[in-house]
């Protein structure tokens, strides 16, 4: 059975960070591209960053890009991201997702993925 449980979400004020993580298990994580996606209240879910399974390359969407780093640790079966200079519109719920295969360029439409956490809710006061 294929599980993917967020964690690290909360409360933090403009500028600060929050590292999420992802801890998977029921597959190989070297065969998967991993994603995170955000969702804000009111607002479609965007995807925000993935790493491919082929070579790490690492991708971002335009508005994270410089604050936000994601990341794998194949050992512990985990994927990261590491957010700093949070800002207000960085708040919502956030899901980790897996789907086969590798890619060159950034899966950033949730279709793409086969596997969902439950979401960890990030909230950046102002």
């Amino acid at each position: 059975e294929v599980q993917l449980v967020e964690s690290g979400g909360g409360l933090v004020q403009t500028g600060g960070s929050l590292r999420l993580s992802c801890r998977y298990s029921g597959f190989v994580a070297d065969d998967y591209t991993m994603g995170w996606f955000r969702q804000a209240p009111g607002k479609e879910r965007e995807g925000v960053s993935s790493i491919s399974a082929s070579d790490g390359r690492t991708f971002y969407s335009d508005f994270v890009r410089g604050r936000f780093t994601i990341s794998t640790d194949n050992a512990k079966n985990a994927l990261y991201l590491q957010m700093n200079n949070l800002i207000p519109e960085d708040s919502g719920d956030y899901y980790c997702a897996a789907s086969w295969g590798a890619t060159a360029t950034f899966m950033r439409r949730g279709s793409d993925y086969d596997y969902w956490g439950q979401g960890t809710q990030v909230t950046v006061s102002s």
